[in-house]
C-alpha cells in the first residue's frame, strides 16, 4: 500500500516528495532509536517515510570543496553559531593558557547576574586596592572610588581591562578567588571540558593561571551570542572612554572587516596572541578561535582565513519552521482519520553550499497509529542526510490531540483493519 505527499522545507521554494511504506514499529522505541543516533532498522519492522529533496533539473553536481586553509596557530576552530557544526578544527581540545580569552567566562557571569537581578547596571562597585594595583591591560579606575558595574563591564569587553575584572568579580563573589570557584562551577554546567579558572582576568602567574581549549571558547562564545543577545553588541563597541582616558577595542578586526562584529582577544608569553572573534554574513553567523598565534596582526589574519573559508563553501541552511507540519497520517479507533505529523522546533543544518537539492529525508513512524494521541506525543523520528551523512535528527510528534473515537467508530476501524492485513497477507 503507498501513498505520496509533499511539503516544502522552511520557506525554499523546491518541494519534496514522500513515499510511504506501511511496516511495524512500536512507538515507545523511538526515543531510544534517536538517542542513540541509530537508524530504526533492526529487529523490527519499518514503517519508512522516504524523502527526496527534488531539484529542478534532475541533477546538482558534488561540492568542490578545497581543503580548509593552513592556519599558523597552536590550536584553532570554526563553527556555524546557529548549528554548532564545526567546520574547521586543528588541537581543538588541547588545554592552553587563554590570557584575556578568560574575560568572556567574567563577562558571561556578570551578565548572568545582571539577567538574575543580582545585579544591576548602575550598581556602584567599589575599587578594592588589589583590583587598582593590577598589572597589564586597564580601565584605570581609582583606588577606593565607586563605578558602575556597566563601566566595569565595558571595560572587561573593549579594554580588556584586568583591574576591571578584578573589581567586578570581588563584587559578585567577595573575593577573586571565590568568583574563580563560581568560573568553574559555570564550566562545568556549559561542559567546557578542558577549562579550569583560577583568576578573572587571565593574567598569568606561577601560582595563578587560567587553561581552556579552542572548542571550549568557541561552545562559551556561542552561548554568550545565544543567551545574552541584549548585552553581545557591547563586543562590537569600538572604544570606551572611562576616568578621561579613551582606549580603542583591542579587536582590531571590527575596523578591518564589517562583517565581524566581536568578541575578545587575548595576549601573554605563555598563551601567545589569541582571538575569539565572531562575524555574520549573508545570514549565516561563524565563531573562530585561534589560540597561540606569532603577533596581533598574524591571529588577524589567521582568523580571516578561517572566515573566509567558511563563509565561501558553507551555508546555514534552514530545514523546518518551528511546529511545522511534514505529513498527515490516518488513525485508528479516534474522533478524526487522520493526524497531522510534525516537528516542534525550527531546524537549522550547515551543509556545503549549492547542496540544499541532494539531501535525503526519512521519516520513520510505527505502522498503525491508533487513538487516543496527545499533542506534542513522540510518534516517530525524521532524519536528515547529505550523501551518508546524517546532519540532523529529531522526533516526530503528533501536533494535535485525536480522542479516542465512539464504540461504534473503533468497531469500523477494527474491521478495517483486520480486512486490511487479511489482504496484504495475501
Amino acid at each position: 500500500m503507498n501513498q505520496s505527499v509533499k511539503h516544502k522545507i522552511s520557506q525554499d521554494k523546491d518541494g519534496f516528495g514522500m513515499k510511504v511504506f506501511y511496516k511495524n514499529l512500536p512507538r515507545s522505541d523511538f526515543k531510544s532509536a534517536l538517542s542513540n543516533k541509530l537508524t530504526i532498522n533492526s529487529y523490527l519492522k519499518l514503517f519508512s517515510l522516504v524523502t527526496l529533496f527534488a531539484s529542478q533539473s534532475g541533477f546538482s553536481a558534488p561540492a568542490i570543496i578545497p581543503r580548509a586553509p593552513e592556519i599558523n596557530a597552536t590550536s584553532y576552530i570554526l563553527l556555524d553559531a546557529k548549528t554548532g557544526r564545526v567546520i574547521v578544527e586543528e588541537n581543538a581540545d588541547e588545554a592552553l593558557p587563554p590570557a584575556s580569552l578568560t574575560k568572556i567566562m567574567t563577562s558571561y557571569i556578570a551578565i548572568e547576574e545582571i539577567m538574575n537581578d543580582r545585579l544591576r547596571l548602575d550598581d556602584p562597585v567599589h575599587i578594592s586596592e588589589k583590583a587598582w594595583r593590577m598589572e597589564g591591560s586597564k580601565t584605570f579606575v581609582g583606588v577606593d572610588t565607586q563605578v558602575q558595574a556597566e563601566d566595569l563591564l565595558r571595560g572587561i569587553i573593549i579594554q580588556s581591562g584586568n583591574d576591571a575584572s578584578v573589581a567586578i568579580a570581588e563584587h559578585i563573589a567577595g573575593s577573586e578567588e571565590a568568583f574563580a570557584d563560581m568560573m568553574n562551577q559555570y564550566a562545568e554546567a556549559l561542559g567546557l571540558e578542558q577549562s579550569f579558572f583560577m583568576n578573572a582576568s587571565g593574567l598569568d602567574t606561577e601560582l595563578y593561571y587560567n587553561t581552556m581549549s579552542a572548542r571550549d571558547l568557541s561552545i562559551l562564545a556561542r552561548e554568550t551570542i545565544n543567551r545574552h543577545a541584549d548585552f553581545y553588541p557591547m563586543y562590537a563597541e569600538r572604544e570606551f572612554t572611562y576616568n578621561g582616558i579613551t582606549q580603542p577595542n583591542r579587536n582590531t578586526l571590527l575596523f578591518r572587516d564589517r562583517n565581524v562584529d566581536g568578541m575578545k582577544t587575548g595576549w601573554t608569553d605563555a598563551a601567545g596572541y589569541c582571538l575569539v572573534a565572531s562575524a555574520e554574513r549573508d545570514g549565516m553567523r561563524l565563531i573562530s578561535v585561534v589560540m597561540g598565534t606569532a603577533s596581533e596582526q598574524a591571529r588577524a589574519v589567521e582568523t580571516q582565513k578561517l572566515f573566509t573559508y567558511g563563509f565561501r563553501y558553507f551555508q546555514t541552511y534552514k530545514l523546518y519552521d518551528s511546529a511545522q507540519v511534514l505529513t498527515n497520517l490516518p488513525v485508528s479507533y479516534g474522533e478524526k482519520n487522520a493526524v497531522d505529523l510534525g516537528i516542534e522546533e525550527e531546524a537549522y543544518i550547515t551543509i556545503p553550499r549549492g547542496q540544499s537539492e541532494n539531501l535525503d529525508a526519512s521519516i520513520e513512524i510505527s505502522e498503525t497509529i491508533e487513538a487516543p494521541l496527545s499533542y506534542g506525543e513522540v510518534m516517530g523520528v525524521v532524519n536528515v542526510r547529505l550523501n551518508d551523512d546524517l546532519l540532523y535528527a529529531a522526533e516526530v510528534v503528533a501536533m494535535e490531540d485525536v480522542p479516542r473515537g465512539n464504540l461504534l467508530k473503533r468497531f469500523i476501524d477494527w474491521i478495517t483493519l483486520l480486512f486490511s492485513g487479511f489482504f496484504q497477507s495475501n
